[in-house]
């Protein structure tokens, strides 16, 4: 059980810094190669290389090699499944479980 919420929060992660936000929406606009990400993003090589591996490993961020440079896109399936796993996760139960807390 652990691991689906480790799986959950690899999701999470990915929403929860500035520069990771900024580069969401610099994808919104379609596949960035990491030069052009780098141009637009006030981050090194390696800043941008440690969000970037976060942002894929959440599933959010899909990459392809192409010679020395990366390219990133943002995954519709990926998206779709942080989109739901919110939902999920904050919409209440329908059916109420008894609290045993405090019975008087």
């Amino acid at each position: 059980m652990d691991t689906i919420y480790e799986e959950h929060a690899k999701v999470f992660k990915a929403f929860c810094d500035e520069k990771r936000l900024r580069i969401l929406e610099l994808l919104r606009g379609g596949e960035k190669c990491a030069c052009v990400l780098l141009e637009q993003l006030d981050v090194g090589q390696s800043g941008l290389s440690y969000h970037m591996k976060i942002l894929v490993e959440s599933g959010v961020v899909e990459s392809r090699q192409e010679g020395k440079w990366t390219h990133y896109k943002i995954s519709e399936k990926g998206s779709a499944y942080a989109g739901s796993l919110l939902k999920e996760l904050t919409t209440p139960n329908s059916v109420i479980e008894e609290n045993n807390c405090c019975k008087r």
